[in-house]
């Protein structure tokens, strides 16, 4: 790298908690040794935005990563503990995970407070929503279409150009869709950017802070999406 060229932004990468049993060819000895999974699509597209993905732990020190990271996205994968937004669980509630509910919501405090951008995906939004007092639909099944391809485009999304984050996408676009949990109430401060045809929240962005979240998995289209460009440029402005 010469002198006059940039270092890429170090981009944070949130990941699932599992036990060893719940992953495929390890010792049965170990089914109890903690496991962080991570998706490799979510790093192939920072990568691709010319960012440096970088995979978190849990077990780090959440000030350390706020001052450390330039960006943060947050993946998808289990629902959030609807204690988080004052409500019972639904019975169609799947598996909850309160450790990764709490490193999340802690580390999205400080990286906003740190200035840094936020990207939020499928769960990410939700986590997102609720940091910012929102709360969330636990079940809409007619969403979560797990039979299909990860690259299949399942329905449409019609997008906001007067936001910020909207002027990056044409006015409608087509996406996958794995998620059968949505935002109910907005949170305080965020702004709604996109909807599919039956009215659910699909890209929101905050008013405040540099934090833009999708419904849907972009890393798991065929082409490098918007929101890793935006996450990627805004990290480079703040780091």
């Amino acid at each position: 790298m010469t002198g006059d060229q940039q270092p890429p932004p170090l981009i944070g990468l949130t990941g699932r908690g599992r036990r060893a049993h719940q992953v495929h060819g390890l010792p049965s000895a170990w089914d109890e040794v903690p496991v962080e999974v991570h998706f490799g699509d979510y790093s192939a597209q920072v990568t691709a935005a010319g960012g440096l993905p970088v995979m978190l732990t849990s077990a780090a020190s959440i000030e350390a990563l706020a001052e450390r990271l330039d960006g943060l996205v947050l993946t998808g994968g289990s629902d959030v503990d609807p204690a988080h937004y004052g409500a019972e669980p639904d019975p169609n509630l799947g598996v909850v995970e309160p450790e990764r509910d709490e490193f999340e919501l802690a580390l999205l405090d400080a990286v906003a407070a740190a200035g840094r951008p936020v990207l939020g995906i499928c769960r990410g939004l939700q986590v997102i929503n609720i940091w910012a007092g929102g709360t969330l639909h636990q079940h809409v099944p007619e969403h979560l279409q797990l039979d299909r391809p990860p690259a299949e485009r399942v329905h449409d999304v019609k997008v906001d150009p007067a936001t910020p984050f909207g002027r990056r996408y044409p006015g409608e676009i087509s996406v996958n869709t794995y998620h059968h949990q949505a935002i109910d109430e907005l949170g305080d401060g965020l702004v709604v950017v996109g909807r599919s045809p039956d009215g659910i929240i699909e890209m929101i962005e905050h008013e405040r802070h540099p934090m833009v979240a999708v419904q849907w998995h972009p890393e798991l289209l065929d082409d490098l999406d918007p929101a890793f460009v935006w996450l990627v440029e805004a990290a480079r402005r703040t780091s």
